[in-house]
């Protein structure tokens, strides 16, 4: 499970916190609930809250399973995970905005966190993290009276994307491949993270100082 805590500039740090997913299945895909049975240790363990388990609102089928979830699916595809609220930390390397990539079936995210599915998620996750990305937040994302920002769909779904080719995609995927790789293994990666900066500049035809009002924010 990953938390809003261990998300950080295209990737994450996994902080060895579990999630029991004994999910409901989804009928409409055939895909059939878990059976309990089939895990008696997963079971047992259970069974020491069994009267908790009992009283809740939101069972599946039986005490043991998890309500339905439409979108349970979606969390086993390639998607950008972030933070519900994130702060600028002065004194850090993880610059605001922190978003990250996820691409394995094994990972879901607990209420500190929102996902989203879909195409060019690489692409996505690079726009988002630039300096224009960090711009746009700024602008379009509601600040808390502390100062972080609440990064809520009903605002990041208003920062505009322009209309690009898939050339200008695939260079930049290359470049979050990059930037990802050398971040996996702690290398720096800010002169692959300016190519990206360069490139969506250019998307926009910013001249010299509209780049630096940008860079400065």
């Amino acid at each position: 499970m990953l938390r809003g805590r261990d998300i950080k500039r295209y990737g994450y740090e996994f902080a060895d916190l579990w999630l029991i997913h004994t999910h409901n299945g989804l009928k409409e895909k055939g895909l059939e609930r878990i059976k309990i049975e089939d895990y008696p240790a997963i079971k047992k363990h259970l069974d020491s809250y069994y009267f908790e388990l009992e009283k809740r609102a939101d069972k599946g089928d039986t005490i043991y399973n998890l309500r339905n979830c439409a979108y349970m699916d979606d969390f086993s595809k390639p998607k950008i995970v972030w933070a519900e609220t994130m702060r600028i930390h002065k004194n850090s390397n993880e610059r605001f905005p922190r978003f990250a990539f996820e691409d394995t079936e094994h990972y879901y995210t607990d209420k500190t966190c929102f996902f989203a599915v879909g195409k060019n998620i690489k692409f996505l996750v690079a726009y988002l993290n630039s300096k224009v990305g960090k711009y746009l937040c700024s602008q379009y994302v509601s600040i808390l009276d502390d100062g972080g920002y609440l990064m809520q769909k009903k605002y990041l779904q208003e920062i505009p994307i322009p209309q690009i080719d898939g050339f200008v995609i695939n260079k930049i995927e290359l470049l979050f491949s990059q930037v990802l790789d050398k971040k996996i293994n702690n290398i720096v990666s800010s002169k692959a993270e300016t190519e990206i900066d360069n490139t969506i500049y250019q998307l926009f035809n910013f001249d010299y100082s509209e780049i630096q009002f940008v860079d400065f924010q």
